[in-house]
């Protein structure tokens, strides 16, 4: 099977999808903007051709080579696992007659306002909701849906140019940030704990999933610097408190009519243990949360991923043998790291269940903690019971500290 894999390198969890395509026998060709002696050595050498394009922008181009490339090689499957370009991937499937999800099975993961939609037609619950193109479409949404609400860019991934609003004066504060982003949806704001749903789908049938919650709530981690946001994958998916996330997350792949693949769902659990939908992706999941994913349960998703689109089966066995937690750090200051405080008497205590441990080097610049959750280092701890777990991701979380100057 020959599978044309787009941006085969970027972002970073792609260069493992990537690879995982070669492992389980696909002949991949990549197809990115960036030349492929550029690519990380795990998609490079993964590769069997690539498509070199001019700029992601050029749609147009990008049809042109890929139908050059394929008079040549024969195309069995268009990937596409990085959220701008899954409009581009069901674009060309159409246009080479290859299976996949089409551009009407795409967009309602890409427009949150249509995803809604199409989930409100299903008796799913959503929050109110609006979509919005100009200032005034923004205030006249927040009247109609009531403060607190969600201000997000339409088709973002993420918490990227999301704000919570809580007043008029406050969505005045806001909109100046939102100039840049052609339309946004509004919507309630939803008091709960933010909690994850993934899956492994083969034809619409869902072969593995895992739940995941946030600590302390996504919004939060986004406007408090001094936070060390985690994300938790559950060991126990089938505890009763979870029973409304698990039906509604089986019910939103149906509505949604998603086929063969990864899937990355937000839900809210009230304090009435009440489910409501946030928003999927027809994509995995970001900041590193796969690998929290397959080290909870001794699994490989990568390949499993790859097995799914090639294959169309999911062989792995699952055993669910732990909880697992990511803590990102974010250093102290500004400029390049210069010390790191607190580690050793941590993996003292606790490096038995440390599986993963990844501190910017000395002297190295410090991130922009605004622009990305992963920060300035990671810890992904697991173990079998969740209090315990709890207490070593909060024991990282203050004990360890990162100092830039």
């Amino acid at each position: 099977m020959n599978v044309l894999m787009i941006s085969p390198g970027f972002p970073v969890e792609m260069p493992y999808f990537t690879r995982a395509l070669a492992r389980v026998g696909a002949k991949v060709i990549g197809l990115g903007d960036q030349p492929q002696a550029g690519l990380p050595a795990e998609a490079r050498e993964a590769l069997s051709a690539y498509i070199q394009v001019r700029s992601f922008m050029d749609e147009d181009g990008i049809l042109r080579d890929v139908a050059e490339a394929a008079r040549h090689t024969r195309i069995d499957r268009v990937e596409c696992l990085w959220e701008p370009f899954m409009v581009l991937a069901a674009r060309i499937r159409e246009m080479l007659g290859v299976p996949g999800m089409t551009v009407a099975q795409t967009i309602p993961f890409r427009d949150k306002e249509i995803m809604k939609q199409v989930l409100d037609k299903a008796g799913i619950r959503t929050p109110r909701h609006a979509s919005a193109t100009t200032a005034n479409a923004v205030r006249e949404a927040a009247e109609r849906i009531g403060y607190p609400l969600v201000v997000k860019p339409i088709d973002g991934a993420g918490s990227a140019d999301t704000y919570r609003v809580d007043s008029a004066e406050d969505l005045e504060r806001v909109l100046p940030a939102l100039r840049g982003v052609p339309e946004v949806s509004v919507e309630e704001f939803v008091e709960g704990e933010d909690f994850t749903f993934e899956t492994l789908t083969v034809n619409g049938q869902i072969q593995f999933y895992s739940i995941a919650f946030y600590r302390p709530r996504a919004l939060i981690q986004k406007s408090n610097e001094w936070i060390s946001p985690q994300s938790v994958v559950v060991r126990q998916v089938d505890q009763p408190d979870l029973e409304s996330g698990r039906v509604m997350g089986h019910q939103v792949i149906e509505a949604l009519d998603f086929e063969t693949g990864y899937t990355h769902m937000e839900w809210y659990r009230t304090a009435s243990g009440e489910a409501v939908f946030g928003e999927i992706g027809a994509r995995p999941p970001g900041a590193r949360i796969v690998d929290l994913i397959n080290h909870a349960n001794d699994i490989d998703t990568y390949t499993g991923w790859a097995e799914l689109v090639c294959h169309g089966k999911f062989t792995q066995k699952v055993e669910r043998k732990y909880n697992c937690a990511y803590i990102f750090k974010r250093a102290h200051g500004a400029g390049r790291i210069s010390r790191v405080e607190g580690l050793g008497p941590l993996v003292q205590e606790f490096g038995q269940h440390v599986v993963a441990l990844e501190l910017l080097p000395i002297g190295t610049p410090r991130r922009n903690w605004q622009q990305t959750l992963v920060g300035d280092g990671v810890i992904i701890a697991r173990h079998h019971d969740l209090d315990t777990l709890l207490y070593i991701a909060d024991r990282f979380a203050t004990d360890l500290q990162i100092y830039a100057e």
